[in-house]
């Protein structure tokens, strides 16, 4: 074996059906995300290249890989990072790792900027990013209303537009907000810099994403109580050349951070929290509860104790009309729904996800 010739193709191959039989459902793309790792090419380039030989650097740092991820070990731990919307994010164990699903709640955050604060139209540099899932969730959309508009037409007029996913116009009748308070930093062109205010920041993905697909029109304050996160959103930070004019990142328990001059202030409170119920905590798989902090998952009894939490805590931190998005567990978003209404919440809505569950709930604080 030491005077084998392992290329490229063979390492694959050999990953894929080992990590297969210990039951990596996703075996083949793993071993290629193993695999640009530590050769540092690209995917495609892997392709490209099946019968290039590995160093015996490679092949030692893909044995170290590969035992890690046998033992159950999240790949982005190992290959320390992982795609998010338009940007690559450093992961580190100790911090949760981002989701697609929190993708979905960064363009609900993106959408309701550009309709209520940011200004309606298309805007250069301002354009949503479409994922993958936005063709998919717009069609069902699409298909929903058809459907309700013909039950409407055939006599049931009242499940017309009756629909779990969030109309387009959803937000038209938010104001737009006052302009920005003295002191406040606005754009070059003169329109008004939107205000973000993250609780639970992590990584930084979501404060980060809202920052970059925004270029200068946002400005973003993001608390962690976690100091690994805190450090690591840093450091993603730094490496997307943003500062911390842009986004400030802060440690303390979830609004503690936020100075009184800034509170009352912000457009969107936005927040992935610890939402895991109890009992759904017992049967995630290893792969989570062993290497992920239970700090960023677990919510509680029904997965809604830190979002009680913001809903209190939204009405000081945001103007008349700013939005709160939370993500949610998909058992919970009913109960989250009947809280913002008890607490006065307005235009309460509930939004799926890619899977079709819900995910995402949205709802306003109601004029002064």
């Amino acid at each position: 074996m030491a005077n084998e010739v392992w290329t490229i193709g063979r390492c694959l191959d050999w990953t894929r059906d080992y990590l297969g039989k210990k039951g990596d459902e996703h075996a083949r793309y793993t071993a290629e995300l193993l695999l640009t790792s530590v050769t540092g090419m690209k995917r495609i380039d892997l392709y490209m290249g099946l019968d290039k030989p590995m160093s015996p650097v490679e092949l030692d740092r893909m044995h170290q890989a590969v035992v890690r991820r046998a033992k159950g070990e999240p790949v982005q731990y190992i290959t320390g990072t992982t795609g998010f919307r338009t940007l690559e994010i450093k992961c580190a164990p100790g911090v949760l790792i981002p989701r697609p699903e929190t993708e979905v709640l960064v363009g609900e955050v993106l959408d309701y900027l550009d309709r209520s604060v940011l200004g309606a139209g298309p805007v250069p540099g301002r354009a949503r990013v479409e994922l993958p899932w936005n063709a998919q969730v717009e069609e069902a959309r699409r298909a929903e209303e058809a459907a309700a508009a013909k039950r409407a037409e055939e006599g049931g007029a009242e499940a017309a537009g009756e629909t779990d996913l969030v109309a387009e116009d959803a937000f038209d009748d938010v104001a737009a907000g006052p302009d920005a308070e003295p002191g406040q930093s606005g754009a070059q062109d003169g329109r008004r810099v939107a205000r973000v205010l993250e609780v639970g920041c992590g990584t930084g993905c979501i404060s980060l994403s809202i920052a970059a697909e925004r270029e200068g029109s946002v400005r973003c304050v993001s608390t962690d109580v976690n100091p690994k996160a805190v450090e690591l959103a840093i450091a993603n930070r730094d490496a997307l050349h943003m500062d911390e004019e842009t986004v400030a990142f802060r440690l303390g328990d979830l609004v503690s951070p936020v100075r009184s001059d800034e509170a009352g202030a912000f457009d969107v409170l936005v927040s992935n929290p610890p939402y895991i119920p109890r009992k759904v905590m017992e049967v995630l798989p290893l792969e989570v509860t062993d290497y992920e902090p239970h700090l960023a998952l677990e919510g509680g009894e029904d997965g809604l104790d830190v979002f009680r939490r913001l809903v209190a805590a939204a009405p000081r931190m945001l103007r008349p009309g700013g939005l709160l998005a939370c993500e949610l567990h998909e058992e919970s978003l009913q109960d989250a729904a009947a809280i913002c209404t008890a607490a006065g919440f307005k235009d309460v809505r509930i939004i799926e996800d890619l899977a079709r569950r819900p995910r995402i709930i949205l709802a306003t604080v109601g004029e002064a």
